[in-house]
């Protein structure tokens, strides 16, 4: 099943440039000796490496090679090979575009591609189709999500990962609502403008699938199409090379608003080329079907590892595998200086197809310590009570319940400084560190057992955690004791002074911290990470 995979993500790709303006000719240096990049923080490695004189390399090319050549023709042959797939590979938020709709039936269509698309990032098509399913009976309209809470947001979202996602589309919803009656703007440049969590590709994805707009896409999937059909090695992420691929990108989008004449020209030239006459309408098609012709292809067919060539309706445009199909000893004909390609990196001759995108080195995830207490409150009764925390808005796991955590320790911290810390940090009611079990005074609170859990292990993208669980197990009193509310940033690390008046069960939930029941403990909106943390420890007792 295609996944829609990532060379740069999103974010990256789209904080290359927000404005629907030409891109910039602008070159690179052209000098090949071992030079290293300055990077931003976090991002990946490439090394630039004189070429080993020993092997035989691509030559000097034009920079023309990585523009598109005739829009139309691309236009055509991506539409034509969409008609059939588009028909066989069905999904619930995938419509023919209808000029005919009202303003808010446009508008309804944005909601719903827009929801798909966020869903989509990272994520498998037959991962989504369920979750968008159950998206949409709930909240069926922008207006029902906007008045939703995070909560039920996030526990629609439980499984999908990323869960800042999740917060984006609420905090979207209710701008939408508030400031755009209700209506997703319809053009890319408002929509990328004024609604949070869409950039460049989300709004150009959204208007032109929903309101016609020609505008460019470039996701993952179009962007490892593109280089190879444009045979571009060169750092993805670099300003010059997402220019030339936005740029191509927008040609060929705007191959659909193509003059008759252009249109006519280009039919004649298909039937000079394969002999028959066409029987297809000259007219071309809507900017969205290109657009999803696009992702579509870079999706199933354009694939990471095993591109299938031979299916490919771009195949005989493709400078990629024109070029890995190309004798070595094919004479080319050298372009004038002032006309040569100034960004793209030796490439060795042989290569073929996969040598599209350049592959660059990830930077490796960095390794994390958790100490993670599963605190307790047991009553005379055989009560159950877990104290769980709401993690901050934004960032990892946003909005998030966890158990109380010191995250990112040395491993040198001992298990006692960790309970003591937060149960401090979290309780308003003192706790006495250390009783025996059935010795302790009804009226106070008491630790009367610990028990190492042991470690799991959970990857995130950039990290790997480990959470060193310890199960901590509280008694006294009737009640469990109050957890102390946090600040208003919600950050799980710097709860607020303590409450001095019992909460309601409501209350306590809503300021972040709280006790739930044992059977509530796995309905709650925690992360995959919490998740394996709970049965590690619900083990103790079975």
């Amino acid at each position: 099943m295609a996944k829609r995979r990532i060379i740069v993500t999103e974010s990256e790709v789209e904080s290359s440039s927000s404005e629907y303006s030409p891109p910039s000719t602008a070159g690179q240096p052209t000098s090949r000796k071992r030079r290293k990049c300055k990077e931003p923080e976090g991002a990946m490695h490439v090394e630039h490496l004189e070429p080993d004189t020993t092997r035989e390399y691509r030559p000097s090319h034009a920079a023309s090679v990585h523009q598109i050549q005739s829009a139309v023709s691309t236009c055509r042959a991506l539409l034509h090979w969409y008609a059939g797939v588009s028909r066989s590979r069905g999904m619930p938020w995938r419509k023919p575009y209808d000029p005919s709709l009202s303003i808010d039936a446009r508008a309804q269509r944005a909601y719903e591609v827009w929801i798909s698309e966020i869903m989509l990032q990272q994520t498998q098509v037959a991962t989504v189709i369920p979750y968008y399913n159950r998206w949409m009976e709930k909240f069926p309209t922008i207006r029902d999500l906007a008045a939703a809470t995070i909560e039920e947001v996030n526990s629609l979202w439980k499984g999908l990962g990323y869960y800042s996602r999740a917060s984006r589309l609420l905090s979207g919803a209710q701008k939408t609502v508030k400031d755009f009656n209700g209506r997703l703007p319809d053009n890319a440049k408002d929509i990328e403008a004024h609604i949070p969590g869409i950039g460049r590709y989300s709004a150009g994805a959204i208007c032109s699938i929903a309101y016609g707009e020609v505008v460019p896409v470039l996701d993952g999937n179009v962007h490892r199409l593109l280089s190879r059909f444009l045979a571009l090695h060169a750092q993805p992420k670099a300003k010059a090379t997402l220019n030339i691929l936005w740029s191509a990108a927008n040609d060929i989008v705007c191959g659909v608003k193509a003059p008759r004449e252009e249109v006519m020209e280009a039919v004649a030239d298909d039937e000079l080329t394969t002999g028959a006459r066409s029987t297809e309408n000259p007219a071309i098609g809507y900017p969205g079907d290109v657009n999803q012709a696009l992702i579509e292809l870079g999706s199933t067919v354009c694939k990471v590892r095993d591109p299938n060539c031979e299916e490919c309706p771009l195949r005989d445009q493709c400078a990629g595998y024109l070029w890995s199909s190309a004798s070595k000893t094919a004479a080319d004909d050298i372009p004038d200086i002032e006309e040569l390609c100034t960004v793209c990196e030796p490439l060795e001759h042989g290569s073929g197809v996969l040598a599209f995108p350049m592959k660059v080195e990830r930077k490796k995830a960095r390794e994390e310590l958790d100490l993670v207490n599963v605190i307790e409150w047991r009553s005379k009764s055989q009560q159950r009570m877990f104290l769980l925390v709401k993690r901050p808005e934004n960032g990892l796991l946003a909005g998030l319940y966890e158990f109380p955590t010191l995250a990112n320790v040395t491993a040198s911290i001992s298990n006692s400084t960790s309970t003591e810390s937060l149960l401090s940090m979290y309780l308003s009611t003192k706790v006495n560190l250390r009783v025996d079990a059935g010795s302790a005074d009804s009226e106070s609170y008491h630790i009367v057992n610990t028990k190492p859990v042991g470690d799991v292990f959970h990857v995130f993208s950039h990290i790997k955690k480990t959470y060193r669980v310890q199960w901590v197990l509280l008694e006294g009193c009737s009640e469990p004791p109050f957890p102390t509310p946090l600040n208003d940033d919600k950050s799980t690390k710097t709860p607020s002074r303590r409450a001095k008046q019992p909460r309601s069960e409501s209350t306590q939930r809503s300021s972040g911290t709280a006790w739930f029941e044992m059977n509530e403990v796995a309905e709650a909106n925690i992360g995959t990470g919490v998740r394996k943390v709970w049965e590690l420890t619900k083990k103790l007792w079975e």
